[in-house]
C-alpha cells in the first residue's frame, strides 16, 4: 500500500478518521488547560574553609582546599537521606527538591533545587532548604567535636530564583498524547477499511443470489413443425448433400413422445417442385 492509497482510504473513510482527530485535538487541548505546570528554582551554595584555616591570607576563597568538595558531596547525601526529608516535612517544605555537585564545578559547590505546582510555595521551599543545609554542616562537624574557629562554613553564591515554568515535560507528554490519539485514529480508520472490503464479496454474492431467485423464467421456444408434401421419388437424390431427412411420421411419434415443457424443432423438408425440376441429360455415350 503505498502514499496515494492510504491517502484514498482516509478519504473515504472521513467519518472514523476526522471524529477520532477532533477527539485527539479536544484532550490534548484539555490536558495543556487542566494538567498542572511545574515551576522549578535553583540556588548555588559554596563550602568554605574555616576561620582558622583563613587566618593566614584573610580570604576564604584563596584557601578551598580539595577536602572541602568531598565535604559537599557528604552534605548534599545527607540533605537528600530520607531522614532529612522527614525533617523537612515537619518544616512545611512538601515540595520536590535535591542538592548535587554543580555541574562543571571547579570548587565545593552545592545546587539547592526545588520544583513543585505552586511558584511562591517553590520559592519558600528553596530558602528553607538552603538554611537547612546550613544547618546540617554545622551538625555534621558538632557531632566530630569540631571547634567553633575550625568549622567549615557555608555561604550563599546564587539567591534562590524566581521560579521557571518547566514547558519541556509538559510538550513532550502532550506531543506524545497527541501522537498516540492520531495512530488510534488511523488505526481505526484502517481497521473500518479492512472489514468494509472482507464483507463486500459476501454481499455481493447475496445479492447476485436475491437477483436470481427473482429473476422470471425465460419463455419457452415455441414448437415449430411445418408440414410439406412427400417429396418424390427424386428427392432423396437431389437433397442427399444438404443433410438427413426426416420421416415425418417417425417426428410426429417423438414429439407426440416428448413432454411438453420441452421444446422440440423440427427441420423443414422443402423438396423442390416437379414442374421446376431439371430435365437428365442423357449420359454422354448415348447417341
Amino acid at each position: 500500500m503505498d502514499l496515494a492509497e492510504i491517502f484514498r482510504v482516509m478519504c473515504r473513510r472521513w467519518y472514523v478518521l476526522v471524529p477520532g482527530l477532533l477527539l485527539t485535538a479536544g484532550l490534548t487541548v484539555g490536558a495543556w488547560l487542566f494538567v498542572p505546570t511545574s515551576y522549578e528554582s535553583q540556588s548555588t551554595v559554596a563550602l568554605l574553609n574555616s576561620r582558622k584555616g583563613a587566618a593566614a591570607d584573610g580570604n576564604p576563597f584563596l584557601s578551598m582546599e580539595p577536602s572541602l568538595t568531598g565535604m559537599a558531596d557528604s552534605l548534599a547525601r545527607n540533605v537528600n537521606s530520607d531522614e532529612s526529608v522527614a525533617d523537612l516535612k515537619e518544616k512545611g517544605l512538601t515540595e520536590k527538591y535535591e542538592a548535587k555537585i554543580a555541574d562543571n564545578a571547579q570548587g565545593p559547590l552545592l545546587w539547592l533545587t526545588v520544583t513543585g505546582d505552586d511558584p511562591d510555595a517553590v520559592l519558600t521551599a528553596n530558602k528553607t532548604l538552603m538554611a537547612y543545609t546550613a544547618q546540617r554542616l554545622k551538625e555534621l562537624q558538632a557531632d566530630q567535636k569540631v571547634e567553633p574557629d575550625s568549622m567549615i562554613r557555608l555561604t550563599t553564591i546564587v539567591p534562590p530564583q524566581e521560579p521557571q515554568a518547566k514547558l519541556k515535560s509538559k510538550v513532550q507528554y502532550l506531543i506524545m498524547a497527541a501522537g498516540l490519539g492520531f495512530v488510534l485514529s488511523l488505526v481505526a480508520t484502517f481497521f473500518v477499511e479492512a472489514r468494509r472490503r472482507r464483507d463486500a464479496p459476501a454481499k455481493h454474492r447475496q445479492t447476485e443470489a436475491g437477483q436470481t431467485a427473482q429473476a422470471p423464467q425465460t419463455a419457452q421456444a415455441p414448437r415449430i413443425t411445418e408440414s410439406r408434401e412427400p417429396a418424390g421419388p427424386s428427392a432423396p437424390e437431389e437433397h442427399a448433400g444438404s443433410g438427413p431427412l426426416v420421416d415425418p411420421e417417425v417426428s410426429a411419434g417423438r414429439s407426440a413422445a416428448q413432454p411438453l415443457d420441452q421444446p422440440t424443432m423440427q427441420l423443414p423438408i422443402q423438396p423442390a417442385p416437379a414442374e421446376h425440376r431439371p430435365a437428365k441429360r442423357p449420359p454422354s455415350w448415348v447417341k
